[in-house]
């Protein structure tokens, strides 16, 4: 029959096919005597949830099925039973509002087997799971080979070395395969199972792409856009002239309906050539004296404008210590704060600044984010702590004067974007500034990094702009196919961490 097969077709289960399922349950399940559905609780489940219920067709033969319910699933514990689960056999505990898909059977005729139908079956219930907005599918699932090994070895030490390949087990590797992970182990789940002394696997598989189902009026989406600003240095006449180009940039990422625009590191430095005949730390002291007034400003042109604004980095004098920082500025109206924590040996010497102390990552109407300012992002550690509070876009607002300085902060953020498995956005300034001491000449090449693998560019290089130029940089990034990589990644650098071996931990 595998040989000849000619035609594959997936199709809803009607009560006509009643007979047919019925042989083929008795010929799949031939260690389980009486062990197939009668024809009442079939339609039953045919007439509250036909979408659940399929059945696959090879060459016009029925070949397997695969039954389903959704459940509330806060209404049953991790040890339920398969009786409880189906509310005796009647389906009652059927809730079209509910947040789980239940498997209630699964299974493939043995002379269709090798045709990975199974996977099929499977992976049809993941997409109806994802279409129809459910938290993840689950199941309980037997381990037929248990009862040659219950004399020496628990449940848990069976399924581990399962997973171990040391035995074997073709239900729970063909369920581990498909991407479902054991969760608990259920006592009496399903009587008359001797094979697996009556001993079921909760099985899961999370839907990385499931919303609550929210209670205000929101419009969270997964594609999110980035207006990266590559800021032009130039005199400026004073604060007023300076913030009359920043609204320009932001009314301009704002005209392509981006949700984010990112300024760069010190993009004010040109206010300081009115006290350039000042100190260099003086100079930046008289510079932080606007940081106030910007932030205010920022906080107006994003609610008017409708778009989050991560304003790069100004000095700001905090119990007279100077930092380098920065500011979400949500279009809600919330603002919030960050610093620069590592400061260079030129920000150091020259200024006078103090590293900062709040590394976190911030909740916004698009995504969860996390802001570090230049030299921060060489630094694996910060941006391993904001992954690990579930970071999904890193902005790096930067300021370099020379292409190797540039390139160092260029490759680490590319780094952090694949380690992390998360999109980094660099943004930084061009031009120069003969007047202002320290402020030389800038050299950048804005650009958006992604993690490397299939669903993303081949480069890891989601844009880039055109270096040393003004201009702005459009990139819309995906956040669902960031939950999708860390499940199902070639590689998972979040996931397959030795933290037996090591731990990383925020003082």
């Amino acid at each position: 029959m595998i040989n000849e097969t000619e035609n594959i077709e997936l199709k809803f289960l009607s009560t006509e096919d009643y007979p047919e399922l019925k042989n083929a349950m008795i010929d799949a399940y031939t260690n389980m005597p009486d062990s197939y559905w009668k024809e009442k609780p079939i339609r039953t489940l045919i007439q509250r949830f036909p979408e659940g219920q399929v059945i696959l067709r090879v060459n016009g033969h029925f070949a397997g099925c695969a039954l389903s319910i959704i459940v509330d699933y806060d209404q049953f514990d991790d040890h339920h039973t398969y009786k409880e689960i189906t509310a005796n056999y009647t389906f009652d505990t059927h809730d079209s509002s509910g947040d789980v898909l239940y498997g209630i059977d699964v299974f493939i005729k043995p002379e269709f087997r090798g045709l990975r139908l199974g996977r099929r079956l499977y992976d049809y219930r993941k997409e109806l799971c994802e279409r129809l907005n459910l938290r993840m599918i689950a199941f309980g699932g037997r381990i037929p080979n248990y009862h040659k090994y219950s004399d020496e070895i628990s449940p848990k030490e069976y399924i581990e070395r399962v997973k171990r390949k040391e035995i074997n087990d073709p239900v729970l590797n063909f369920q581990i395969s498909n991407d479902f992970h054991p969760a608990k182990i259920m006592k009496g789940y399903l009587e008359g199972d001797q094979a697996s002394n009556e001993f079921g696997v909760l099985l899961e598989w999370d839907n990385v792409y499931y919303q609550k189902r929210p209670k205000k009026a929101t419009n969270k989406k997964s594609i999110t856009r980035l207006g990266l600003i590559q800021w032009q240095m130039r005199p400026y006449k004073n604060l007023d002239d300076l913030m009359v180009q920043a609204e320009y940039f932001i009314e301009a990422v704002s005209g392509y309906r981006s949700d984010f625009a990112l300024f760069p590191e010190f993009f004010n430095a040109p206010l300081m050539a009115e006290n350039n005949h000042l100190s260099e730390a003086d100079a930046i002291r008289e510079l932080a004296k606007y940081t106030s007034s910007i932030v205010e400003k920022f906080s107006e042109l994003a609610i008017s404008y409708n778009i989050n604004i991560i304003t790069g980095s100004m000095p700001e004098i905090k119990n007279d210590l100077l930092y380098n920082a920065g500011y979400l500025c949500h279009r809600d109206g919330r603002i919030e704060r960050y610093e620069k924590l590592h400061i260079t040996p030129d920000e150091s010497k020259i200024w006078g600044m103090q590293g900062g102390d709040i590394l976190r990552t911030f909740d916004t109407d698009c995504a969860k984010v996390g802001v570090l300012i230049c030299y921060d992002c060489e630094f694996p550690e910060l941006s391993r702590l904001l992954a690990d509070e579930g970071l999904d876009i890193l902005f790096v607002p930067f300021l370099t004067d020379t292409q190797n300085g540039y390139s160092r902060v260029r490759y680490c953020a590319q780094a952090r974007a694949i380690e992390n498995e998360c999109y980094v956005a660099i943004a930084g300034s061009v031009g120069n500034l003969p007047k202002v001491h320290n402020m030389d000449i800038q050299y950048a090449q804005s650009m958006v990094f992604t993690p490397c693998d299939f669903a993303f560019p081949a480069n890891g290089i989601k844009a880039e702009a055109t270096a040393n130029t003004e201009m702005i940089l459009i990139a819309d990034v995906d956040i669902d196919l960031l939950r999708e990589l860390h499940l199902f990644g070639s590689v998972k650098n979040l996931k397959d961490r030795r933290k037996d071996l090591f731990e990383l931990k925020k003082k």
